[in-house]
C-alpha cells in the first residue's frame, strides 16, 4: 500500500513551470497552485493580464490533489435546514452556485481539451438510517420545487438496483454531478494557464506581502520579489506565512481516502453499477466511486485528526473496514494507495470570498471545493476587475473563531461529539 495519492501519482508531470529567480512586476499575483489559483490565473491571463503564481510546494500538491474526485452539486448542508436558516432566496442562490460549479468545470475542460476522464454520474445521497431517507425525501421535496428539479429519491424498495449493499435505506439522487481524475486536470489546468501566458513558480513560498507607497504590493517569496497590482490568496489554511486572517476563521480537518487494486468488472456491475458519486448520511461521512479502471476510491473522516502519513495509515485501516463492511464481497481486496489531506471549514461550512485590506481571497470550500474552487477561480478574475456583484458568498459575515489561532486543539471534542449525534440521530 503506497502512502500516496493516486491523484497525485497517475497524473501527468507538470513541466511549464518557472526556472531560476521568480521576480519583477505583474498585474496580478496568486498566491497557490490549486484549483482556484490555477482556475483564476487562467481567467486572468485570457484577459491579457501578467500573472504569476507562487505555490509553496508543487502544483496541486495539497487539497486539490488530495480529494475523493467528486465534482458534485449540493450545498454542504440539508437544504431544507439551510433555507430556514438563511431564507430561501439565499438557500436557493448558494445551492445554484454549485450547480454552476459543475458546469464551469466541464466548459473548462472542453475549452481547454483537457484529458481527465470527467463524465457526469450523478450523486447519490444514502440514507444510513431509516429516519434519514425521512428528513432527504423532505429535502428533495423543498428542492424540486425551489432550486433543482433534477433530483429525485431512490426508495428503500429500489435501493439494491443502485448499490449492492445491504447498509442502506434509499437515497436521494442528484443527477447533474460529475467526476474526474483531479490530478490529470490539475496538471491540464495549469498548462492551461501558463498557455495563455501565466507564470506559475513552485517551492516559492510567499513569507512576506507588504504594501508600496504607490499602492502596489509587493510579494516576497522564496524565490524572489514581485511587485503586483492585485494579490489573491488561494492558498486555502495556511499554516505559515503571513496568513493569519485566514487561520483564524478556519479549522483545517483531516479527510482520508484509499483506493483498492483494480476490480474484475462483473464485481463492479454487481456492486455499483451505475458509477455514481456516493454520500452517505452520517456526520462521520464517507464517500466513494469507482475509477475508470475499476479501482474503488473509498474516503471519509474515519478520524479528526491531522494528515501525516502516520495518521494516514491509521485512518486507512478504519476505511478499509467500513468498506468491508459495506461491501462484504470486497473483504480482503488488495489497498493500493492511502492518503490525507486537509480539508478547510468554515464554522458555518460555506465558502468565503471578497477582498480583506486590499487583498482579494477565495477559500474555505469545505469539503466541497473540488467544483467550487475552479468555479470561484474564475468569478475571482471577474471580482478582482470591478465586478464584486458577481461573487455568491459576498456579505457574509466571517468573525474570527473564538479560542482559535491556527492550531485545532479542539479536533478531538468535536469528533467525540458528531461520533454521538450519530448514535442517537
Amino acid at each position: 500500500m503506497k502512502l500516496e495519492s493516486l491523484w497525485l501519482a497517475t497524473a501527468p508531470a507538470f513541466t511549464r513551470g518557472a526556472e531560476g529567480p521568480v521576480s519583477g512586476r505583474a498585474d496580478v499575483v496568486v498566491v497557490g497552485a490549486g484549483f482556484t489559483g490555477l482556475s483564476a490565473a487562467l481567467a486572468l491571463a485570457r484577459r491579457g493580464a501578467s500573472v504569476t503564481v507562487l505555490d509553496a510546494g508543487r502544483v496541486i500538491g495539497e487539497a486539490s490533489g488530495r480529494n475523493g474526485g467528486h465534482c458534485s452539486s449540493g450545498v454542504a448542508h440539508d437544504f431544507a435546514t439551510l433555507a430556514g436558516r438563511l431564507g430561501m432566496d439565499k438557500a436557493r442562490a448558494f445551492y445554484q452556485a454549485y450547480a454552476a460549479a459543475v458546469d464551469t468545470v466541464e466548459t473548462v475542460v472542453r475549452q481547454e481539451h483537457i484529458d481527465c476522464d470527467f463524465m457526469r454520474t450523478g450523486k447519490l445521497k444514502l440514507a444510513s438510517k431509516p429516519e434519514h431517507y425521512d428528513k432527504l425525501a423532505r429535502s428533495c421535496e423543498l428542492l424540486r420545487r425551489e432550486a433543482d428539479p433534477h433530483v429525485e429519491m431512490v426508495p428503500a424498495a429500489d435501493i439494491r438496483a443502485e448499490i449492492g449493499s445491504g447498509k442502506f435505506f434509499g437515497g436521494l439522487l442528484q443527477k447533474t454531478s460529475g467526476q474526474m481524475h483531479v490530478g490529470k486536470f490539475g496538471v491540464g489546468l495549469a498548462h492551461a494557464a501558463v498557455r495563455h501566458g501565466a507564470r506559475i513558480a513552485e517551492q516559492a513560498p510567499v513569507t512576506q506581502i507588504d504594501r508600496q507607497s504607490d499602492g502596489s504590493l509587493r510579494v516576497t517569496s522564496a524565490r524572489g520579489i514581485v511587485d503586483a497590482g492585485q494579490v489573491l490568496l488561494a492558498t486555502g489554511n495556511p499554516r505559515t506565512g503571513p496568513f493569519s486572517y485566514l487561520r483564524r476563521r478556519m479549522v483545517s480537518v483531516g479527510a482520508f481516502i484509499i483506493a483498492t487494486e483494480p476490480l474484475d468488472a462483473a464485481v463492479v456491475q454487481r456492486l455499483l453499477p451505475h458509477r455514481r458519486n456516493y454520500v452517505t448520511s452520517k456526520n462521520f461521512v464517507n464517500y466513494f466511486r469507482v475509477t475508470p479502471d475499476n479501482r474503488l476510491v473509498f474516503g471519509g473522516r474515519a478520524r479528526f485528526a491531522i494528515s501525516n502519513p502516520r495518521s494516514d495509515e491509521k485512518s486507512g485501516r478504519i476505511l478499509r473496514a467500513t468498506l468491508e463492511e459495506f461491501f462484504p464481497e470486497l473483504r480482503g481486496v488488495r489497498i493500493d494507495h492511502c492518503w490525507g489531506g486537509m480539508v478547510d471549514m468554515t464554522a458555518d461550512r460555506l465558502p468565503r470570498a471578497g477582498e480583506d485590506h486590499g487583498l482579494y481571497f477565495s477559500t474555505g470550500y469545505s469539503g466541497h471545493g473540488v467544483q467550487m474552487s475552479v468555479h470561484m477561480g474564475q468569478v475571482m478574475a471577474d471580482v478582482m476587475a470591478g465586478r464584486p456583484e458577481l461573487n455568491p458568498w459576498r456579505g457574509l459575515d466571517w468573525p474570527a473563531i473564538p479560542g482559535h489561532f491556527g492550531k485545532p486543539w479542539f479536533l478531538p471534542i468535536v469528533g467525540a461529539y458528531y461520533r454521538l449525534q450519530d448514535w442517537l440521530h
